[in-house]
Parts: C-alpha cells; structure tokens; sequence
C-alpha cells in the first residue's frame, strides 16, 4: 500500500480539483462522511449519542464541520468548539462553518486558556470526540490554546476519532514534539501518511482507516518509485510457490557464517530462522571451539568448524573454507555473534567484495564497516545490510538519538549512498532499496526488543534470498513475517518475557497464514 507524504497528497488534491474538476467542496464532503462511517460504527448508532467536535481553522476543521453537520442530522447532539475566530475560517472551510451556522447551530470558540474548564463540562457529557484541530500541514509543537485542548482532551478519557491526522502529530515523520491527541482511531483520506505509519505517530493514531473522497483511483495507483506500507498481500505476492515436485534442494541453500566463543546462541538462532522460513538446506559454519556445542543444539541444521583465533573467534585463516562451502549454496547469512576481534572483522572484509550470491550482513558483520562504509562499493553481490539504530549510528557517524529522529530519510540516504538494501530495524521498520522504493513494516510488537529477535531475522531475511526473492523484496517480506510470527507468538504470551525462539516457533504459521490469505484483520482499513 502506498504511503504519501504532506505534499504529495496536497498535489494529488490539486490533480483532483485542477486536472478533473472534483470541486474541493466535494472532497470535503467525502471526507467528512468517511469520519461519520467510523464513529457510526464505533458508537453503534447515533441517535442521542452526544459528540464534541474541535475543529480548526483550515481544511481539517472544514472537514470536522462536515461530520458535525452530518452527526446532527443523524440525530446526534453535537457541540462544536472552535480554536479560531468564526471570520478566520475561509474557503471550504468557511462555507461548512456558514451552513452550519444557518442550521441554527451554536458555535463555541476557544481563545486562550481560561476556556478549558468550557472544555471539561463538554467532554463529560461525550460519547466520543472529533478530532479536527491540525491537518497534515502541521509543524512542531501545538502552541496555545490548542496545546491546552490537546491535552485536556487526552485527560478526558473519551474516545477520540482524530480526522486525516491526530492533532499534534508531523504528517511526514511520525514525530511528536508537544502535546498530541492519543487517538482511538484516525481517518487519512485518499492514502496513508507517512508520519501514521511511523512510530510515535502509529501509537498515537490508534487503528487507522483510510477512506476513498472521490479522487481518481488512477491518480492513486503506486509510483516508482514510491514508499509502501508492507501488507500480506504483498508479501504473498512476492514469495515463491512450492511444486509438489520439489525437493530440498529447490527451496534454497543458505549458508550461516556466525558465533564466536560466548555466542553459540546468535549463530543457532539465526540457523533455525532460516530453516524455519523455509530454506531446504541451512549449514552453519561457526569456530571450531564451539562446533560441538551448536551440532547438539540442531538436528535439522548441517554444522561446521571453521579456524579460530585464540579467542575463540573466526580466523582469518576460515576465509578459504568459507568461500569453498558458498560454491555450494544459494545465500549467505554472515554476522551474528561474530564478535568484534581484529582478526574476524578482516575476515569478514576480505569476504565481502568477493561475494558473488546474495548476502545478509548484521550485527558485528556491520561492525566490521564502522569507520570505513566505503568497502560496500567494491560489494557487486546483492547485500541486505540490518542495522539497528545503534549500529546505524556507528556506521555512519551519528547519534542514536538522530538516527531515530528521521528513520525513513535516514535509511534511504544510507541505501543510496551504499548502493544496497538497507532494513533499519525497531518499531515500524524501515527498508530502503537504492533503486528508490522504500517499504515500512507493519506488524511486530514491544515484545521482540528481546535478545536474539535480529538472529532470527537474519535467518529469515537469507531463507528469502536463497529462495530466489530479490533483496529488497526479501528483507520487506522478512520483516513483515518476522513481525507476524512476534504478533502470534505475544497473543499467546504476552509481551513481556517473550523470547527470540517464541518468534521462531511461530514462523511457520505465520508463513502459512500469508500464504493462504489469512489475517487477523488488516493492520489498515481501506473503505
């Protein structure tokens, strides 16, 4: 599904009125009644149901104006509070507040912060609240008045239906920089913002519902490139369908290169995360010291002892070794638990520019490019690099805290300027290809911050890869059913003590679910 940004939808707007004469009128009115829909739905009826509407001054409170005016004539009582002065409300907007006001309608306004106790009494008496104050052109932090209504709104403890946008929120980040409307649900028009599927925005947008006003479904249609919001039926459309004829050798061979003295765990998990995502062959090759530990962990995993450093780490002497097995599979996973030893981190150096089949690169396999990302020029093989934020701040020089500020930039900037498939990972995951799509997760939970969670990723990510999937596809995919099987797995359990092999556990159900068109609901409405 195809996320926009602010300005991208204001020029699907302007397409609609300019190029195919849809009156911005009409829009409005769309959108108005989109919100209605939801409320009905969420009130089960609306007569004598009692609905508080704060509308701003521009074309979000126009659209606040038209619910209101259709609540009312669906026998709702409606009170409509203002954060502008009557006249400053012009254009679309100036006409719904006027129909309103013929109506016979009263129109109450909020100027300044005495006016929130006014606030108070009309939130004890609703149903459920409108959300009209801010649209997607909003910017920074809510000043007064509309900072004091926000967060008496979210005292209040009433149902909130923000409209396009909670209040509060940057349309194009998801970022929040005062008080924004914790919404119960919001209704975006014509497609999703990308700041709705980003986190904090997810959280404080509540379920998302995107509704069609009218513009030309064309005018909609994906661009390329273009950002999307990954979906089951995307990934299903991207993987591969089994013959009944197949056998093992046709559904993949990967090779895990992971572990280190101390991290057995990383190369295990990231071994069954392959095998588990559907890899017909998976063999890990880890130090020798540790060979015996991780055969009798995996039955179903082919291992091998490569050379070591004293340390217990890979040696640069396993290169030779290393590069003999990949004759022989489809994919390579290389990173997890290799630890940071001078010796290992050339090892991984000197293996990468002479990949010549695709490569999952994470953990200290990414630490090995810190300093000196320039390497990944001379990469010809495809490569999906999977940083989390700390490691992407390593890698190109920054702060966690800026990293996390701009996912979306952040990562496509890095896919560009590398010349790979880059998946940022935490809430809301972010993938960037360098041909100039970008894919954002929407599934996963607070559950899998937990150890091992990105080993098991790794595995998937490598299990698409050797199954013929192009890269980025393979880690939008690998993310998505990563976050499927963390989702089954904390239905089941909770989100606190959740552990990495709860996630594998639940890998082949989730891979079924996609495959066989079965959701739960989806993580978006579109009506």
């Amino acid at each position: 599904m195809r996320v926009v940004t602010a300005a991208q939808m204001r020029a699907l707007d302007r397409a609609a009125m300019e190029e195919y004469g849809i009156p911005g009128l009409v829009l409005m009115e769309n959108a108005g009644l989109a919100v209605v829909r939801v409320i009905r739905e969420m009130l089960g009826g609306l007569r004598d149901r009692r609905v508080a509407v704060f509308a701003g001054k521009g074309n979000n409170g126009g659209d606040g104006l038209v619910a209101a005016r259709h609540l009312f004539n669906a026998g709702a009582e409606v009170k409509l509070l203002l954060l502008a002065r009557p006249e400053e409300m012009t254009g679309d907007a100036g006409v719904n507040l006027a129909i309103w006001k013929k109506m016979g309608q009263p129109v109450y306004t909020v100027s300044d912060r005495e006016d929130l106790n006014a606030v108070r009494l009309f939130l004890v008496g609703a149903d459920l609240v409108v959300d009209a104050i801010f649209g997607t052109g909003f910017r920074g932090a809510a000043r007064e008045p509309a900072a004091g209504v926000i967060e008496t709104i979210n005292a209040g403890g009433r149902p909130v239906v923000s409209v396009d946008v909670p209040s509060g929120l940057e349309a194009d980040t998801g970022q929040v920089h005062g008080p924004c409307v914790r919404a119960a649900r919001t209704v975006t028009f014509a497609l999703p913002k990308l700041g709705l599927v980003q986190e904090p925005g997810r959280s404080h947008a509540g379920v998302l519902h995107v509704a069609d006003i009218s513009i030309p479904a064309f005018l909609l249609e994906p661009g390329t490139p273009g950002r999307y919001l990954i979906t089951a039926d995307m990934v299903r459309g991207w993987l591969p369908v089994r013959p009944a004829w197949v056998h093992k050798g046709d559904c993949g061979r990967v090779l895990v290169v992971a572990g280190s003295r101390g991290m057995a765990g990383a190369a295990c998990l990231a071994a069954l995360g392959a095998a588990r995502a559907g890899a017909g062959l998976t063999t890990l090759a880890v130090p020798a010291g540790i060979q015996d530990v991780v055969a009798g962990k995996l039955m179903e995993i082919i291992t091998a002892g490569l050379p070591q450093t004293a340390e217990g780490s890979l040696s640069r002497e396993a290169r030779r070794e290393i590069m003999l097995r990949l004759e022989g599979a489809d994919a390579l996973a290389l990173g997890p638990g290799l630890s940071r030893h001078l010796e290992t981190v050339a090892l991984v150096r000197e293996l990468l520019p002479n990949l010549r089949l695709p490569c999952v690169l994470d953990a200290d396999g990414l630490n090995s490019l810190a300093g000196d990302t320039a390497l990944l020029g001379r990469v010809r093989a495809p490569l999906v690099l999977t940083p989390h934020p700390g490691e992407m701040a390593r890698l190109l020089g920054r702060t966690t805290a800026e990293i996390q500020s701009a996912r979306v930039k952040t990562a496509e900037e890095a896919a560009a300027a590398w010349g790979k498939v880059v998946l940022l990972k935490g809430a809301s995951t972010v993938i960037a290809s360098p041909d100039g799509n970008t894919y954002i997760n929407s599934t996963g939970n607070p559950g899998m911050a937990t150890g091992g969670s990105g080993d098991v990723l790794t595995g998937v990510i490598a299990a698409l890869l050797a199954a013929g999937v192009d890269a980025a596809r393979a880690a939008a995919a690998g993310a998505y059913l990563h976050g499927l099987a963390g989702d089954l797995a904390a239905r089941e359990k909770g989100v606190y003590g959740l552990l990495a092999g709860d996630i594998l556990a639940r890998l082949p159900e989730a891979l079924a679910r996609v495959m066989a068109g079965e959701t739960d609901g989806p993580a978006v409405e579109v009506f």
